[in-house]
C-alpha cells in the first residue's frame, strides 16, 4: 500500500492507494469513529461493493442511500433527498458519510457533508480512475445546474481517501479511458517526464498491471496534493488543474450531462487548449500532435462535437467559474509540463479553433 498526505494544517488528511483497501477494517474505522456511518452509492457500484463495505462496519449498523447512476443525477434534487434521508434517520453532527462511487457520488456526498447540520465528516472511496486521480482529492464538492456544471457547491475536505485499485477491474473501458484524460492533464501542467511514462506504458496501464497503475495514481495524487496545499480555494495555482475543462464543461453542458463523459469532454478540451497555445506561439505543431497521439492511445476523442459552434462554446464559457470581470480565462500550455492562466483570448480566436 502507498500513502501520502494532503497538507492543510488541522484539516490535513491521508490518501491510501492499494489493493483490498475495502477490506482494511482497522484503517477505515480509524477515520470513521464510533458513530453510525451512512454510505452513499449508486445503482451500479452498490451491487459490487456495498456488501463488503457494510461487513467491515457491521457493528456500527451502517445505513445506506442509493441514487441512480449518471452525471444527470448530480443535482440539488438529489442533494435534498440525501439530506431528507439523514434527517429521517436522526443523523447527527457526528455521522460520517462515506462516498462509495465515482466523481458524481464523491461530489454530491461531499456537498451534502459540507451543508448538513453545517458540516459532518465524510470519507472518499473512489471507484473510477477519474475520481481516484482527481475529484476525490482536494475538497471540491458540488452539484450541477442546467446553466452550468459544478456551479453550486463548496470547498470541503474529506477525512481520508481510500483508493482501492481493485475497483478498476469492474470499470468499463470507456470509463477507464475517461479517467486517463485527467491523468494526462497532470503531465501537461506539472510534469513533462510523466508524459513519457504514459506514452510507453499504455498497454500495461490498460491491462491494469498493478505496479504501473499504482505508480501513476500515486503521482497524480501527489501532484494534486502539492497544488491544493499551496492553493486550496483556487486563488491562482490550482486553476491550472482545469486544463481542458473550460472547453470541456461547455461540451458537457451543450451536449447534455452524461452524453459525453467528463473525461471525454476534457480530452477534446485539452486538444483545443493545446491548439490555442500553438496559435499564440508558445508550443509547436509537433507538440500538439504528440498530445493528440497520446490521447488517441487511450481511445479518447481529440476533436469537439462537430455540431457545436463557437457561439455555443462561448455562451457556456461565459459562465465558467474562473472568469473575472466578465473575461473568459483559459488554461493554456506554454511548454510541455507548464501552463498559464490567460484572459486575453478573443472570441475570434475561439472561432478559429472551433472552425465554425
Amino acid at each position: 500500500m502507498l500513502e501520502l498526505n494532503v497538507d492543510l494544517n488541522e484539516r490535513s488528511y491521508p490518501i491510501y492507494i492499494g489493493q483490498d483497501l475495502l477490506s482494511d477494517q482497522g484503517r477505515l474505522r480509524q477515520h470513521i469513529g464510533s458513530s453510525r456511518p451512512v454510505i452513499i452509492s449508486n445503482e451500479t457500484i452498490a451491487p459490487l461493493y456495498l456488501t463488503a463495505l457494510q461487513e467491515q462496519l457491521n457493528d456500527l449498523s451502517p445505513l445506506h442511500f442509493i441514487i441512480p447512476d449518471g452525471e444527470q443525477f448530480k443535482t440539488l434534487e438529489w442533494f435534498e433527498k440525501i439530506c431528507g434521508f439523514l434527517l429521517e434517520h436522526n443523523c447527527g453532527r457526528d455521522t460520517c458519510l462515506i462516498a462509495l462511487g465515482g466523481g458524481v457520488i464523491g461530489d454530491l456526498t461531499g456537498f451534502v457533508a459540507s451543508a448538513y447540520q453545517r458540516g459532518v465528516p465524510f470519507i472518499q472511496i473512489p471507484t473510477t480512475l477519474l475520481s481516484q486521480v482527481d475529484s476525490s482529492v482536494g475538497g471540491k464538492t458540488a452539484v450541477n445546474h442546467p446553466l452550468g456544471k459544478n456551479m453550486i457547491g463548496a470547498f470541503y475536505q474529506p477525512k481520508a481517501v481510500f483508493i482501492d485499485t481493485n475497483t478498476l477491474r469492474t470499470l468499463p473501458p470507456r470509463e477507464f479511458a475517461a479517467g486517463m484524460a485527467e491523468v494526462i492533464k497532470y503531465g501537461l501542467i506539472y510534469d513533462a517526464e510523466f508524459l513519457a511514462v504514459l506514452e510507453s506504458g499504455s498497454e500495461q496501464l490498460t491491462a491494469l498491471e498493478t505496479q504501473i497503475l499504482n505508480k501513476v495514481i500515486y503521482r497524480c495524487c501527489e501532484i494534486k496534493a502539492e497544488i491544493v496545499a499551496q492553493d486550496e480555494k483556487e486563488a491562482g495555482l490550482r486553476a491550472l488543474l482545469n486544463l481542458g475543462h473550460t472547453f470541456g464543461h461547455a461540451i458537457e453542458a451543450e451536449m447534455g450531462y452524461g452524453n459525453w463523459l467528463h473525461g471525454e469532454a476534457v480530452s477534446a478540451g485539452i486538444v483545443l487548449a493545446m491548439q490555442l497555445g500553438e496559435q499564440r506561439g508558445d508550443i509547436t505543431v509537433q507538440e500538439v500532435e504528440r498530445v493528440c497521439t497520446l490521447l488517441a492511445q487511450y481511445n479518447l476523442p481529440i476533436a469537439p462535437p462537430s455540431e457545436m459552434t463557437s457561439e455555443q462554446f462561448i455562451h457556456h464559457m461565459r459562465k465558467d467559474k474562473k472568469n473575472k470581470r466578465g473575461r473568459i480565462r483559459f488554461i493554456v500550455p506554454t511548454a510541455m509540463g507548464v501552463c498559464a492562466l490567460v484572459d486575453d483570448v478573443s472570441d475570434e480566436s475561439v472561432g478559429n479553433l472551433i472552425g465554425q
